[in-house]
């Protein structure tokens, strides 16, 4: 039996890599469409082959996943698996409802809210302390460094070429924004696609088909397969929020925006080993370098909404994954 749950449970969290990879597109691609640095089509097949390989690059954030959210082996096996799977399930049902209402939450919150909320209803082990180190204060700092950084580098940028031909400089920014979607998309499958492993590992580990949490190669290889063609498939709602409603972007300020966020996630993962949300990071940074033009160049309405999905998210993965977890356990334990 925990065989079969423990493929159920694998299938469940390549399905949540998938919705990841379409909800999350955006955070790569956004503003070099925007922008028309790129066609759509290329960019998403740009963000998708950086996605694969940024999945391979390191697995510190997928061990954080799967050591320091919930204490799965203080229970059965089988009673593991149901746990991780309630969690998947109240990650992807609240990744669907932003999706389909065009908000930018957060794929990364979404997970760890679910983890939390089924370690809650289940009585196990909840880390409070990593997920406060580890998530919440990232959650908080790395949104504001990446508005403080977008505005400042904006700001130099704009003194450096004050006396330029704008259709000139912008010509060069547009080239220059292909190399920093790419810098994203590898940093978008650096964190995101991690994610997912460590959820598949805390599966292998619960149901008692792995010791540790030591990464396998095939983990890495459908996540991030899953991440990229999750990706591939596109997030064209949540593109036109980032892209063109919070503010109206031109080449230099996607391409600054784009490179802070790049630079915001590889310290993140590998300096810091957190799992930080790349939604967070370009939402505020192409507010950052929005508000370089005006304050009011940026459409605050819009930004208040995707906050307020920001507040909700893990508390409402966390409802949903309780919930699931009330429903099935009498039917699956």
């Amino acid at each position: 039996m925990e065989a079969v749950l423990v493929v159920v449970v694998v299938a469940f969290a390549l399905a949540f890599d998938y919705t990841n990879g379409f909800h999350d597109a955006a955070n790569a691609i956004a503003t070099s469409v925007s922008t028309r640095a790129l066609t759509p089509r290329a960019a998403l097949l740009m963000a998708a082959v950086f996605n694969l390989i940024g999945a391979l690059l390191g697995t510190a954030v997928a061990q954080t996943i799967a050591e320091d959210i919930v204490a799965v082996n203080d229970v059965p096996p089988h009673q593991g698996l149901v746990i991780v799977l309630c969690g998947l399930v109240g990650a992807i049902t609240w990744n669907l409802i932003t999706w389909w209402l065009g908000l930018p939450s957060s794929s990364t919150h979404a997970i760890i809210g679910g983890l939390a909320g089924v370690g809650i209803a289940s009585g196990i082990t909840v880390h409070w302390d990593a997920i406060l180190d580890k998530v919440v204060l990232p959650m908080v700092f790395s949104p504001l460094i990446g508005f403080g950084l977008a505005f400042a580098l904006m700001v130099l940028l704009l003194w450096v070429f004050r006396n330029a031909a704008p259709a000139r400089a912008f010509r060069r920014f547009r080239i220059a924004q292909t190399a920093s979607a790419a810098a994203m998309a590898l940093g978008h499958g650096l964190q995101d696609a991690q994610k997912t492993m460590g959820v598949i590992v805390l599966a292998l580990v619960a149901g008692g088909f792995q010791d540790d949490n030591t990464i396998p190669l095939w983990v890495k290889l459908s996540a991030a397969t899953a991440i990229s063609l999750g990706t591939y498939a596109g997030g064209w709602r949540i593109m036109r929020t980032l892209g063109r409603k919070i503010i109206e972007l031109d080449p230099a300020r996607g391409f600054v925006a784009e490179s802070v966020s790049a630079v915001v996630l590889y310290a993140n993962a590998f300096i810091f080993h957190a799992p930080v949300s790349t939604t967070h990071t370009i939402t505020s940074a192409i507010m950052g370098v929005g508000a370089t033009k005006r304050l009011s160049a940026v459409r605050w309405g819009v930004a208040k909404n995707i906050g307020v999905a920001w507040v909700l998210t893990i508390p409402a993965a966390a409802l949903v994954a309780a919930v699931v977890y009330w429903i099935l356990s009498p039917i699956l334990l």
